[in-house]
């Protein structure tokens, strides 16, 4: 939970204490967390809505607002703060469909601090807290925006790894093929941000407000750095104090900065770790083949590709642009360096029909990378793709679970010419066809060997189960 460890060392450093309650990787139910959080006895309880990947946050809300009414029905005495990305994205419902006694409107740790002040000192005055949105007489309030951390290696040098459960995280299964020891494991980030619009994507959501109060015009997307120094400190905790291998570099884009990503480089090359890392890049981004063979040579063995679609108009539109004939050659370029690829696609984008889903398809088992994600095109809150739908009445899920890739009652988008239920249906053949093409189980088989097909074939094995395919 890299926002929760990173939120509580901004918080430790301003001299507060602070406990973190992992209920996901303890696996804890709901009443089994507000006993615990009962034990702890904090005077403010902050529940951070964010994923494991940046389009996640909305699916945890359905636990996460559990958890605020469960505290509440038990009579437990902590104030309660949600915050996250989806919170930032929706301030007033959250605050108004939730029993929280507070709401984060950006991207937390300013809003947290000062609400902690005001808290302790028994101040009734929560007009000072920043980001803040609360109820007076049954009225939703809200407060000037918080700025952003601008200076993440002094406010937020590492994250709180002390706080964690670090022997209960481990890695995806396809960043361990090969060798399928997926712990000890950590993630950290180098930066924080995106310059991209993509109109898919929520990840800036948290950052707007203060990116306004730091004086961005609202066209500009904020995009801020740890030092190499900061992040090869970081790293060394990982490596000595906790024994990890197997790192996820979290940057919603990594490999961008190309002095920023050869300074990282460099750093883990010199102390000689033999790291397993994955982080994410975009087709026209990874460089020239000196930054690929340094990240080859610090330990990135996977990179994560943001394909989404074949077609260049169905790209697009969602203003996800970039040249087709660079996407052969930058795969090509990395495998020959030795680093593997997860290639990400989105089945269901607006200008999507049945023969485009079936080219991204065909496209997708003709690069036949070594791992890929098949998404339906979501509504999340936060993007542009979500008030597009909400000025065009198209039909979202009822309920926040219904924002998940995976659960019973996922609802994607329809396309201007096809179904929800269409798109679903698509999306799920698609995936089977993929991890069931003899092509990729014999590519699979040739790098990694025959326990890692074993273990694709039972993965391969379990069917989702959908209400609206």
């Amino acid at each position: 939970p890299v926002w929760a460890a990173m939120i509580a060392t901004f918080i430790r450093n301003q001299g507060h204490s602070v406990v973190i309650l992992d209920a996901e990787a303890e696996n804890l139910d709901i009443e089994s967390t507000v006993s615990r959080v009962q034990d702890i006895n904090p005077i403010l309880t902050a529940i951070v809505v964010y994923g494991h990947q940046p389009s996640a946050s909305t699916q945890n809300m359905t636990a996460s607002g559990e958890i605020c009414t469960q505290l509440k029905n038990e009579g437990v005495d902590t104030k309660t703060l949600l915050l996250g990305g989806h919170v930032a994205s929706l301030p007033r419902q959250t605050l108004l469909d939730e029993d929280a006694d507070f709401v984060a409107s950006g991207e937390g740790p300013f809003t947290v601090l000062d609400l902690l002040g005001v808290l302790k000192a028994g101040d009734s005055d929560l007009s000072k807290v920043r980001g803040l949105w609360w109820l007076d007489d049954n009225r939703a309030r809200s407060n000037a925006p918080a700025p952003l951390i601008t200076d993440l290696d002094k406010d937020i040098p590492e994250l709180a790894w002390d706080l964690l459960p670090m022997s209960k995280y481990r890695a995806h299964n396809w960043h361990c093929f090969g060798d399928l020891k997926r712990q000890p494991y950590g993630a950290i980030n180098t930066t924080l941000g995106c310059p991209y619009h993509c109109t898919f994507c929520c990840i800036q959501a948290p950052f707007k407000e203060g990116e306004e109060v730091i004086g961005m015009k609202p066209s500009v997307n904020s995009y801020r750095f740890w030092s190499p120094e900061s992040v090869i400190s970081q790293i060394d905790t990982l490596v000595e104090n906790y024994g990890v291998r197997n790192l996820r570099i979290s940057d919603e884009l990594f490999v961008l900065n190309r002095n920023h990503v050869h300074a990282i480089c460099d750093l883990i090359i010199d102390r000689g770790y033999d790291l397993n890392i994955w982080a994410y890049t975009r087709v026209d981004s990874v460089g020239t083949s000196e930054t690929i063979s340094k990240l080859k040579q610090a330990g990135v063995n996977w990179l994560c590709y943001g394909i989404e679609a074949a077609d260049d108009n169905v790209r697009n539109d969602v203003k996800k642009e970039f040249e087709q004939n660079l996407l052969f050659d930058s795969i090509k370029q990395v495998n020959s360096e030795g680093i593997y690829v997860i290639a990400n696609y989105i089945f269901g984008l607006p200008e999507e029909d049945i023969p485009a889903m079936q080219r991204t398809l065909d496209l997708a088992l003709e690069l036949n990378c070594e791992f890929a994600n098949f998404y339906c095109a979501m509504a999340y809150p936060g993007s542009q793709l979500y008030l597009q739908a909400k000025e065009n009445g198209w039909p979202l899920p009822e309920k926040w679970s219904g924002f998940s890739q995976h659960s019973v009652d996922t609802l994607p988008l329809p396309t201007n010419y096809l179904s929800s239920s269409e798109v679903l249906r698509f999306r799920d053949s698609a995936w089977q066809t993929y991890y069931e093409n003899p092509g990729y189980l014999e590519m699979i088989n040739q790098k990694f060997g025959p326990e890692t097909v074993s273990h694709i074939k039972e993965m391969a094995s379990h069917k989702l189960i959908r209400n609206h395919a």
